[in-house]
């Protein structure tokens, strides 16, 4: 039988002040959307690890895909307040869903528009917004995590194409995606940019299994064997590192966001319970020590909710540095993974069952606290940018 999604968005310090009504309205569609068709499924989809690929159609439907993306290349042309927005809604429901959105918008579309030709642009994009073509990005290596500038992945010139070989792994989308976009090595150890295509000979994608944390997205490797990529696939206005931490800083501000969606489903789910769950003859939300779990959560969503808004000011007024955004992306995921924890506590056994989302949520976070710039390496970010000193050599 499917579950009655009850979800109601915490909102402190009257933040809805601060946004318009489009804002608003957008907000209501993609909560409506989760509600409708990710909440009565997520839990059975993750239970069996497997992707609701059937959820793809309406991702695209409430514009999850490449919102920022301007409406001459198929995008909505809405501004980063309206992009955020989106995630947290749909990490709301589950981080792998979410995960799907980011990687199409930021990682792939992203790049397309910011690197690509026009060419490029106006034979990709569309499809992309649509979802008639799903992408992937290929950035992390076996060996190569936190330091993608140490990649082996590499290209050689062949004429009139380039021969493409190496492999990445932990890709999200990479099961199922029609492209991906790949980041190798020239010849002059400069780092490209490239749009490979499935079908093209040699290359192959793998799938992730056994994965205890985002059981309901589809996680892969990309293999390449002597893959001939033609020339028009290279993007034009953009080499070295520069490239793809450009897309991640995109892919990090949704996440900002996104992880404060499911930290705020937590703490819904808590509360609700706390008014519920009768114990020594009262609610446990009547309780000391259950009233300091709660009153911790709500104090720190309102103080991510009141970060995000503010980067996204930044971001609409093209003023974000890469260092807010790092720091906007640490703090929203331990915020999200520490409020999940003290959630499933207040839940007791049932915490870790399937009947609620908390126990998904916790596992879930344990990635997203790891992928897109890991935990330490954010920290990291803000150290060198407050102290000068690069700790990182």
């Amino acid at each position: 039988m499917a579950k009655t999604d009850l979800y109601e968005a915490p909102d402190y310090y009257l933040l809805d002040e601060l946004l318009s009504d489009e804002h608003k309205l957008i907000r209501a569609s993609v909560r409506e959307w989760v509600k409708k068709e990710v909440s009565p499924v997520i839990e059975d989809y993750a239970q069996r690890a497997e992707f609701p690929r059937h959820l793809l159609k309406g991702l695209a439907e409430i514009g999850a895909f490449g919102p920022t993306i301007p409406v001459e290349y198929g995008g909505a042309g809405l501004d980063y307040t309206a992009y955020g927005i989106i995630m947290q809604e749909i990490e709301r429901g589950d981080s792998g869903i979410r995960s799907t959105a980011s990687v199409q918008g930021s990682l792939v579309m992203y790049p397309i528009y910011a690197y690509g030709s026009e060419e490029q642009k106006h034979k990709y994009l569309p499809k992309l917004a649509t979802g008639e073509l799903m992408g992937c990005f290929g950035l992390t290596e076996p060996d190569h995590g936190s330091n993608p500038g140490g990649m082996v992945t590499n290209i050689k010139d062949a004429g009139d194409h380039y021969i493409l070989n190496g492999a990445k792994m932990w890709i999200s989308n990479a099961p199922f995606a029609d492209i991906a976009v790949v980041w190798a090595k020239d010849e002059e150890g400069k780092i490209r940019g490239l749009i490979v295509e499935r079908g093209m000979e040699g290359f192959t994608t793998p799938e992730t299994h056994n994965k205890w944390s985002l059981r309901a997205s589809a996680t892969g490797e990309l293999v390449f064997d002597n893959v001939k990529v033609p020339k028009e696939n290279i993007f034009p206005n953009v080499s070295g590192l520069k490239g793809p931490l450009g897309c991640l800083n995109q892919a990090r501000y949704g996440i900002a966001w996104g992880a404060l969606g499911a930290a705020m489903d937590c703490y819904d789910t808590a509360l609700r319970y706390s008014k519920e769950r009768v114990q020594f003859g009262r609610p446990i939300g009547g309780f000391q020590l259950q009233q300091k779990k709660l009153a911790e959560m709500i104090t720190e969503i309102t103080k991510g909710q009141l970060l995000v808004w503010r980067l996204a000011t930044l971001k609409n007024e093209n003023r974000a540095t890469a260092a807010q955004i790092s720091m906007a992306k640490r703090n929203s995921v331990e915020v999200a993974i520490t409020i999940a924890r003290e959630a499933r506590q207040m839940l007791g056994g049932m915490g870790i069952t399937g009947e609620y989302p908390i126990m998904r949520h916790m596992a879930n976070l344990e990635s997203v606290i790891t992928y897109e710039g890991t935990h330490d390496i954010h920290l990291l970010i803000t150290g060198m940018d407050v102290t000068g000193e690069n700790a990182f050599k």
